[in-house]
């Protein structure tokens, strides 16, 4: 079989904390490696991206503050930007991450640019621009059209496929290739990390990931935590993605000042997610659920609410905890209960990490994009 030619891809994702940014951001470094030329388009450079990879390149779109529009437009600037790229590298796949804006934004550039240089457009969607933009009157006929335009359309599990489909009445096929993750080596190790949290060696570190979106539902996570026993058996850490400051008053509620430990926006996450013992996620729904897998990783299980692509993740009772949805004392007794038996946390967490590594690791997801990549760049001229 002949070896397939090095592609140059540009990618556009939100470049602020959140699973589509870190799965952008890993799968970028990824093809860079794999000798692939990688352009990023955004407004800021993704908070997950190394600086001075080779064969990463990365382009920022200028927002202006026209006295004429009442908000700034980001979709134009961005489409302008994409084209410019494009015609200036000759980019063969444009793999845009989010139906709006940045798909919308990728149609319009490829209209742009004649037929023979017009690059593919690969279109991810992650979750919130199907679940809940695509519920919006406002946004919905612009994410169909973006969809049906675009090349290719993947999604990052069986469940948002299903629901992509049925939302935006689309015939055409949609790719289902899994969330991955290629964590970094830990700069610190898990003894120094705990010390520096105050975790004693009979306390049981649970950890908590996230944008602090509603969807992700931190009130319930502080519910649950309240109602852990043994109460001093445990620290709930949240990695917040975002200002911590309007939970802190359910904080105080609870009387969980001394059980929680918030790091905002912290740096190199895989320093605290090789030092926790267990994971713990609330969501009222989720495409796929990245921050379980990156725990995963680590051999660190999850408890988690049994809602949308999680359970194609988290295998119950064996590599995790899965309750229902909208219950904080189930959390609570499934957290008690890995809590009370570390030996099973400890052999659930390994079969987690198994899982990871055979399921969901860079080596199996990335060559399943290189493929869908080569296999739209085979069917002739882009189309806008």
């Amino acid at each position: 079989m002949p070896e397939q030619r090095a592609l140059k891809i540009g990618i556009a994702c939100y470049p602020s904390v959140g699973g589509s940014g870190v799965l952008a951001s890993v799968l970028g470094e990824e093809l860079a490696r794999r000798g692939h030329e990688v352009h990023f388009i955004s407004y800021e450079r993704p908070f997950h991206l190394p600086a001075d990879t080779p064969r990463i390149h990365f382009h920022r779109v200028h927002v202006n503050d026209y006295s004429l529009f009442r908000y700034p437009d980001y979709t134009i600037p961005l489409s302008v930007a994409m084209a410019n790229v494009s015609r200036d590298h000759n980019l063969d796949i444009l793999h845009v991450h989010y139906a709006v804006p940045h798909a919308t934004a990728a149609i319009l550039a490829q209209s742009m640019l004649p037929p023979h240089s017009r690059p593919r457009v690969v279109t991810t969607v992650h979750g919130t621009d199907i679940m809940f933009l695509g519920s919006d009157p406002n946004y919905a006929p612009a994410i169909q059209h973006a969809l049906r335009q675009s090349d290719a359309v993947t999604a990052v599990s069986a469940f948002l496929e299903r629901e992509t489909r049925q939302r935006f009445d689309l015939d055409k096929p949609i790719d289902i290739i899994h969330n991955f993750t290629s964590p970094y080596q830990p700069k610190r190790t898990r003894s120094d990390v705990r010390h520096e949290l105050g975790i004693r060696d009979d306390q049981t570190l649970i950890l908590h990931s996230s944008n602090l979106r509603p969807v992700k539902r931190i009130g319930l996570i502080l519910e649950a935590a309240a109602r852990i026993r043994p109460r001093d058996s445990f620290k709930l850490l949240i990695l917040a993605g975002d200002d911590f400051t309007p939970f802190q008053a359910e904080v105080r509620r609870l009387d969980l000042n001394d059980r929680i430990i918030v790091r905002e926006k912290p740096g190199h996450v895989e320093d605290y997610l090789q030092a926790a013992d267990l994971g713990l996620f609330a969501s009222e729904t989720e495409s796929f659920c990245l921050s379980i897998l990156e725990l995963m990783t680590f051999g660190c299980p999850s408890v988690a609410t049994r809602v949308g692509g999680i359970p194609e993740l988290v295998d119950d009772t064996r590599t995790g905890l899965l309750t229902p949805s909208d219950d904080p004392a189930a959390l609570a007794r499934a957290v008690e209960t890995l809590i009370a038996d570390p030996a099973a946390r400890i052999a659930m967490g390994q079969a987690a990490k198994k899982s990871a590594t055979e399921r969901f690791s860079a080596d199996v997801i990335v060559p399943r994009y290189e493929a869908l990549y080569h296999r739209v760049c085979e069917v002739g001229p882009a189309s806008s």
